[in-house]
């Protein structure tokens, strides 16, 4: 049985409509994922001269490769044949689009298409890695196609190593950690030596370029060239595990065969990836609601799961629990978004009330169960005011007098603790009398536990009393002022440090409790209603330091001016943004900006800029240095645009915007006559199109357009001829001169 065909569906709320073909890569337009189709293109690296291809470069590193000794899963990715609205590199407009918010129980994701080669979307390897799951792509060879293809492939040792060179190089630049291979046709047992080196330079190229990589082989073709899948690890498909770092045995494997499987690997009996097909195409014990019998057996015989089309995951929690922990590390931040909503708010102020998915944007994820308990409701809010991002953690229900507060874990982790104490902020909206602390579980190294509750600033004893008896310690927050969040919105956030010097934090929970009324009548119970909108833990006095706005280079590219929709004198603008630090061109030191767009116009009546509509308004996030900008509506009388380029960290802040690095733009007042500052390149078939580099601090360099320098070149040489005209003119005049001067004398 060969991997499933993609799950069958209608997409919801694509942002765009897939480009129309043939798709030209070469083409500025709204940046896209997309896979390599043909051998050819693989081979002459054309990827490479993509326009896309710098806007689907990963920005979020993976902490450690390196897999765990233990049984893993795998996840290997199936949404409607891939590249749907996570293609948009930039994010779309689709709130329920599909993404994955259980990382905690994944090790191993994989991105499966149907094409040639599947290179994952930026977006799931920011998220993946952000949460230390590998991510690997797909070179997959099926039908009557793929065989012509391998046959080309493997005809001699050296294109086999010249293809495996390749797919290492797409990795390596695109910041992904390896390769499934599925080589789904019958081959001439004559090419089977050169796809075991395929298989072998792949494996020891993606080693050597990223240390703790994968390369992982699909149970298909065996080593006498049948496709017939084995369903195990045996001696059909042992030669190609023995030289890479693992296998995905087929899903139609019998009860004994997970066994069989550890009993060939040997010592590497983890690197067997059990197949189980979520929709129960053929898979043992039937998929779907009994995904967990599969994956109770391939735990027992300590084997790991490669699970496709993930679902059900409260089912994958149940059999094997989690197998991701966070936070391992400071700073830790989460504000829990999902990578989509209907909103957008930074800092409890909400700066676009637009529709979106990106999952790039995604947080740390928390180990909710979200649904309804004895009591109190937990669940993820979309459509509810957020802190920061497009969610909030939602608590909701009653409170009886027999339920004097209600827990529900947040988070697992590892975070060895030091000698500094460590400080706790999070933000939190709540109505009534409902309040929400932090329960904070510690692990000594004498393996003593703690459980240390940090209460809401205005805590009472008597509502404290009820249940304080359950903590070691109780410590009460205080408030701490935001300059940039708006009282009216109601956000609160609580602060509070606290040192447990050599104890790791084990785990992080919410606790929802009500103040207890001041009378000794009986009470009815009331409703409870509280929304946690962040969390950040960090080193105390740990404060953001931005580099100014000066220490940018900005740069304005493609720059197309067209005619507007919204009258006469109205304009559209589509414009590639780009920016980088000063310092060279190494690593970068942020992975998130928001760029934000300012429109100005000149006074009648004086020469000042005037701003006029919106004050600012947010287009996007970028998490690479450049933004594309398509089809942007520049209304009449607008004769200015700035773009912002807001520089973010890792744990939620933002620089000021007016601090920030920006790119400005003169509006031309014609199409024909378009005015910008500076003119680097100019497209010789568009006159509107043009490369524009700002020097943030710096005065700018004023470079003429070609058909100028052209008319001063041309007047230059008439000038210079006339000149050499004269000289002649003036040295015949001397001769004619000196000989009537000798004819007189």
């Amino acid at each position: 049985m060969a991997l499933p065909a993609s799950s069958t569906g209608t997409e919801q709320g694509a942002p765009h409509s897939a480009p129309d073909p043939p798709f030209n890569p070469l083409v500025p337009a709204p940046p896209v994922s997309y896979p390599i189709t043909t051998l050819e293109d693989l081979g002459s690296r054309t990827y490479f001269n993509s326009y896309h291809y710098p806007f689907n470069v990963s920005s979020v590193p993976l902490s450690s490769r390196r897999l765990p000794d233990r049984g893993r899963i795998l996840v290997c990715h199936d949404m409607q044949g891939g590249y749907r609205d996570d293609k948009w590199v930039q994010g779309g407009n689709n709130p329920d689009a599909f993404s994955i918010w259980h990382w905690y129980l994944i090790d191993i994701f994989v991105y499966f298409s149907h094409n040639l080669v599947t290179l994952p979307p930026p977006c799931w390897t920011n998220t993946a890695h952000r949460h230390g799951v590998q991510v690997l792509g797909t070179f997959i060879t099926e039908g009557d196609k793929g065989t012509v293809i391998c046959n080309k492939l493997l005809a001699t040792k050296e294109s086999a190593q010249l293809y495996a060179k390749r797919l290492t190089e797409l990795a390596v630049s695109l910041g992904f950690d390896g390769w499934l291979l599925n080589m789904e046709v019958q081959l001439d047992k004559q090419l089977i030596p050169n796809l075991l080196e395929f298989v072998r330079h792949l494996t020891e190229k993606m080693h050597s370029s990223v240390p703790g990589s994968s390369v992982i082989w699909y149970d298909s073709v065996t080593i006498d060239g049948d496709l017939i899948y084995q369903n195990q690890l045996n001696q059909y498909n042992k030669p190609f595990f023995d030289i890479c770092d693992g296998i995905f045995a087929n899903y139609s494997w019998e009860e004994d065969y997970p066994k069989l499987s550890a009993a060939v690997a040997g010592k590497r009996n983890y690197d067997v990836y059990m197949g189980i097909d979520v929709f129960g195409r053929g898979t043992y014990g039937g998929g779907q609601w009994k995904t967990n019998v599969a994956l109770d057996v391939l735990k027992k015989d300590r084997v790991s799961a490669a699970i496709f089309a993930p679902g059900w995951w409260g089912l994958v929690e149940d059999s094997w629990g989690m197998v991701q922990t966070y936070p391992k590390a400071l700073p830790f931040y989460s504000n829990f978004d999902q990578g989509r909503g209907h909103h957008y708010s930074i800092n409890g102020n909400q700066i676009s009330s637009d529709p979106w998915n990106n999952i790039s944007r995604q947080g740390f994820q928390p180990f909710v169960k979200f649904g309804p308990s004895s009591t109190i409701q937990v669940l993820f809010d979309f459509n509810g005011e957020s802190y920061s991002g497009g969610g909030n953690i939602t608590f909701k229900g009653i409170l009886s007098d027999n339920s004097a507060y209600f827990t529900t874990r947040l988070f697992r982790g590892e975070l060895p603790l030091g000698s500094s104490p460590i400080q706790f902020t999070y933000s939190v909206k709540s109505g009534g009398s409902s309040k929400i602390g932090l329960s904070l579980e510690f692990s000594s190294p004498e393996n003593q536990q703690n459980k240390i509750l940090l209460a809401s600033q205005d805590a009472t004893y008597e509502s404290l009393s009820q249940f304080a008896g359950n903590f070691t310690k109780v410590l009460i927050s205080h408030e701490v002022s935001n300059p940039k969040s708006i009282p009216e919105l109601g956000w609160v956030l609580q602060e509070n440090s606290i040192s447990m010097k050599g104890s790791t934090l084990t785990e992080i929970h919410a606790v929802c409790y009500q103040e207890k009324p001041d009378t000794e009548l009986p009470q009815s119970p009331s409703e409870f209603y509280a929304v946690l909108g962040h969390i950040l833990i960090k080193a105390p006095g740990r404060t953001p330091d931005f580099p100014p706005a000066s220490s940018w280079i900005v740069e304005g590219q493609y720059i197309k001016w067209g005619q507007g929709s919204q009258g006469s004198s109205s304009k559209s603008l589509s414009i590639k943004i780009s920016w980088k630090f000063k310092r060279g061109n190494g690593s970068p030191l942020y992975n998130k900006y928001n760029i934000y767009l300012v429109e100005l116009a000149r006074s009648e009546s004086n020469d000042s800029m005037q701003r006029l509509g919106k004050a600012v308004q947010f287009i996007g996030t970028a998490h690479v240095g450049a933004f594309y900008i398509s089809k942007l509506a520049v209304p009449g009388g607008i004769s200015t645009i700035r773009f912002i380029i807001q520089v973010c960290n890792d744990y939620g802040a933002c620089q000021e915007l007016d601090k920030s690095p920006f790119f400005q733009l003169n509006v031309p007042a014609k199409l024909s006559a378009m005015k910008v500052d500076a003119f680097v390149d100019v497209d010789e078939e568009a006159t509107t199109i043009a490369i524009v580099r700002v020097v943030i601090g710096k005065p700018k360099k004023k470079v003429l357009k070609r058909e100028d320098r052209a008319k001063r070149l041309e007047i230059a040489c008439f000038m210079l001829v006339s000149l050499l005209i004269l000289v002649l003119i003036g040295q015949c005049l001397e001769c004619s001169v000196a000989k009537f001067i000798r004819y007189l004398f």
